[in-house]
């Protein structure tokens, strides 16, 4: 049985036609830390940026359905935002 692993995302949003916002490419950070610095660096070019992390099991595939939020300021999609 593998265990399961804790991986820590960054997800921006660029702004798209109307209200829509366009994801860029998730990137994967080494730490809570990495992810929080990460973040921030994004802050000026995106319309909203967040930073979690999530628990895994590679081999099932399986993850968690409430990610925890580590940042997330500027303007994000529902599953993302302030609750």
């Amino acid at each position: 049985m593998a265990a399961r692993e804790t991986v820590y995302l960054v997800q921006a949003f660029r702004a798209g036609k109307g209200t829509r916002l366009n994801a860029d490419t998730p990137i994967g950070c080494k730490s809570l830390d990495s992810a929080r610095r990460t973040a921030e660096r994004l802050v000026p070019t995106m319309v909203g940026v967040v930073a979690f992390s999530t628990s895994v099991d590679a081999d099932l595939g399986d993850h968690d359905e409430e990610p925890m939020i580590i940042f997330r300021p500027g303007r994000l999609p529902a599953p993302f935002e302030r609750g």
